[in-house]
């Protein structure tokens, strides 16, 4: 047999690199990747086997004779089903996320009213043990589940998502085992005062809520309704994840319209508008129910959760109105936020590395890291409050000053009655209250630039060191924390030129801040108006994340990229890197290829299963079922697998399609639910049954994409990103050739790849 390259296909030796420079800019798999068939990525910090989704609609008989037998009220009912799926990804994913809401503000209230009742006992000592102490009980909590039972849960879940969506299958990245530990991690690492957010591990956890209900049903627990079976693909799945994916951006920020714009422009990479309607169905829906709960807990019912309504900072009451030298500041700003944020994406990257070397050595040493890393937070959130200054409390206020329970945010710490501590209002509180304050007006409050300095750089510097660790950990929320205090610190600076608000600053500087980390736009601005109720800020706000964007662009990639890149995900860009034009698509095709013939041996099938990993072989009709060897079309591994079980086989070497189309039903070859599928070691084939046939023909992709094998490189990876496909076959130019040339996968157009081949075309780059 012949041998063809597939994405599981791996170039690269394993042992140590022997290049310092490659371990810091390449991706972290690199130094311990073996010589393997699969090809590989990290997944929580461990080297996991990946495949490409199977996106393409496939037209062999079997689903043809499908399609044709459906009836109205059969398609009818697909479509239903849809519509009712994304109906129940919006009730659980705003269910999950009011109940982490509620477990967080309890959890994190209990803990500082625990310590604000010994401080004002003058017990610091004692408070400050307690504080670590549930810190650090919290901390090995989150930790324990990710280490142990899904170490896939670990970090916010957003470059994974993005992966999947991009048609990259990784084990667990989607598992009902990472569903259960991102909820209670993100529970229990947010309420053990991390700079964390919960904002991407509810991303991660709308897309496994969307994967579960979208599995197809499942044998195992007799869950085979009829319907069910439509969803066992990856097209219907991928759309599903999708709608998880905006429904997460919806619960987390209550922003509807934002999580639609972050799955369009951020998540997912393939969009039509179907699709946008499904999932602005189920943000609305994720809108609702949040709305309901907040009602019902306006009444105390929720013990310390907060009473905010949908508008989680509401800043309207601030003055919005700006002139000619504010829009000079808001320049600077974005200036300055996108240099800030390409610093803080260049050691987030640096700092994961160094991570991956501690993570690597087992489950426990990701505990031991997050315990130091908590009481390192501990010791910031306690101690840097008593280097600032005492400030009495502004007259004719609302609520009570200083703040006697938890949810106040005027907090006493060591201050005299009658005055509150700024630095603890910031650090004391969940991080929701904390950039609540710092959006304020400077009317409610007051914060010296002394107190915004520390409480910057100890943000920032703090939610660098604590991504990477062992938790469900979010990036917007502390880059929303670091970004505001630094508008508000700029905002204090220019107090007597401006006529903008501080709190308004604070919301350009976080705004700044997140186009500089997150290269997003369009989907960023909506977020964060809805977040904040403010639409006259629009024109500033869109101009400062342009700007942001813009300057963090000449030096790095978006946080997400940076991660996707350094897990070793094959991710497919949108657009074709430069080099690629020099080459054609013959350039990059390894060889010689393993096909199989229309009525293949049994043995034969067999024999090339065990051998390769691939996933996809060309079917060649030759003489006497064709005038010439022609290309029949493409079979998928799986549906090898499940023909040679039904054991549909034939002594003589004849054509007998009928018969398995008679035997076979499409659903039979559907993909099964989280890896589920048949495997090599389920058949039993006899010495007798090896010498035997089987007739491919009715299971063979008629229709594959190809192209031909003169075709420019990038024009065949902007096709095959565009139509998500697995494999693209190439055929030959002229006549009298094998009828195929090769099959371009995933992994031929990545730049590892093709540089490998061809390193003068390093200076394209």
């Amino acid at each position: 047999m012949e041998y063809q390259r597939d994405e599981n296909d791996i170039e690269i030796e394993g042992g140590e690199m022997a290049d310092d420079k490659e371990f810091l800019r390449g991706p972290l798999l690199v130094r311990n990747r073996k010589n393997t068939t699969s090809q590989i990525a990290i997944v929580g910090a461990n080297s996991c086997p990946i495949e490409s989704l199977d996106y393409e609609i496939l037209e062999n008989e079997l689903f043809k004779q499908d399609w044709r037998s459906r009836k109205k009220v059969e398609i009818f009912q697909y479509v239903f089903l849809k519509w009712t799926l994304a109906l129940l990804i919006g009730l659980s994913t705003g269910l999950v996320a009011f109940l982490n809401n509620l477990g967080v503000e309890n959890i994190a209230g209990f803990k500082l009213l625990l310590t604000n009742n010994l401080m004002l006992k003058d017990k610091y000592y004692q408070a400050f043990a307690a504080f670590a102490g549930c810190n650090i009980v919290l901390a090995i909590a989150a930790a324990a589940l990710c280490a142990y039972i899904a170490p896939a849960a670990a970090g916010s879940g957003i470059p994974e998502v993005k992966a999947y969506l991009n048609g990259i299958d990784a084990p667990s990245i989607l598992a009902p085992a990472t569903l259960f530990v991102k909820i209670f991690g993100s529970i229990f690492g947010v309420g053990a005062g991390f700079v964390v957010g919960k904002e991407g591990p509810m991303v991660h956890t709308g897309a496994c809520i969307a994967n579960f209900l979208g599995q197809g049903g499942s044998r195992k627990y007799h869950l085979t309704w009829r319907w069910l079976r439509y969803f066992k693909n990856d097209r219907d799945r991928r759309d599903l994840v999708t709608c998880g994916a905006a429904a997460g951006v919806a619960a987390a920020f209550r922003a509807p319209v934002g999580g639609v714009l972050f799955a369009l422009e951020e998540a997912a990479s393939w969009w039509r508008s179907a699709l946008l309607w499904r999932t602005f169905f189920t943000t609305a829906v994720v809108a609702v129910v949040l709305r309901g709960f907040i009602e019902f807990c306006r009444s105390g019912k929720c013990g310390l959760f907060g009473k905010g309504g949908l508008i989680m900072f509401d800043v309207n009451s601030a003055n919005a109105n700006y002139s000619t030298l504010d829009l000079i500041a808001v320049i600077f700003l974005g200036v300055v936020g996108g240099i800030l944020g390409s610093f803080y994406n260049f050691c987030i990257d640096k700092v994961l590395r160094a991570y991956s070397i501690i993570n690597e050595k087992g489950p426990i040493f990701k505990v031991l890291l997050v315990m130091v890393i908590s009481l390192l937070t501990s010791c910031c959130s306690f101690g840097l409050p008593w280097l600032s200054q005492c400030i009495p409390c502004p007259p004719q206020l609302a609520e009570l000053c200083p703040t006697a329970g938890r949810s106040g945010n005027y907090k006493n710490f060591q201050c005299p009655p009658g005055h509150y501590n700024d630095l603890a209002s910031l650090f004391f509180n969940t991080n929701d209250d904390a950039i609540r304050n710092l959006l304020t007006s400077r009317v409610e409050k007051e914060f010296h630039i002394s107190t915004l300095l520390v409480f910057f750089v100890a943000i920032y510097w703090l939610g660098i060191v604590t991504y990477g660790t062992a938790v469900p950990s979010g990036l917007f929320i502390p880059v929303i924390l670091a970004g505001a205090s630094y508008g508000r610190l700029v905002g204090n600076m220019l107090d007597d030129l401006s006529d903008l608000d501080v709190g308004l600053f604070a919301l350009l500087g976080a705004a700044s801040f997140l186009g500089g980390t997150m290269r997003m736009t369009v989907s960023l601005c909506v977020i964060l108006l809805e977040l904040t109720n403010d639409l006259l800020m629009l024109p500033p706000m869109m101009l400062v994340l342009l700007i942001s964007k813009t300057v963090a662009d000449t030096f790095n990639k978006g946080v997400y990229d940076q991660i996707v890149k350094m897990k070793g995900l094959p991710y497919m860009e949108a657009h074709a890197e430069p080099y690629m034009r020099q080459l054609v698509a013959s350039d990059v095709v390894s060889g010689p290829l393993m096909t199989f013939s229309g009525v293949e041996k049994v043995g034969n099938i067999l024999y090339v299963l065990k051998v390769t990993g691939h996933n996809g072989f060309p079917v060649i009709d030759e003489p006497p079922y064709s005038e010439a060897p022609e290309l029949c079309g493409l079979v998928m591994r799986s549906h090898l697998l499940v023909l040679l079980k039904g054991k549909t086989f034939t002594k003589q070497k004849v054509m007998t399609g009928s018969m398995i189309v008679n035997r076979f039903r499409a659903h039979d070859f559907a993909k099964a639910g989280s890896g589920k599928g048949v495997k090599l070691e389920d058949l039993d084939i006899s010495e007798e049954e090896m010498e035997m046939y089987v007739d491919l023909h009715p299971i063979t992709n008629t229709s594959p994409y190809t192209v031909i094998e003169t075709m420019s490189l990038a024009k065949a990876a902007v096709l095959f990103r565009e139509l998500g496909l697995r494999h693209m076959c190439v055929v030959p130019k002229k006549t009298g050739r094998p009828p195929i040339v090769g099959i371009l996968t995933r992994h031929d157009f990545m730049p590892e790849h093709i540089l490998g081949l061809y390193p003068h075309l390093h200076h394209y780059e």
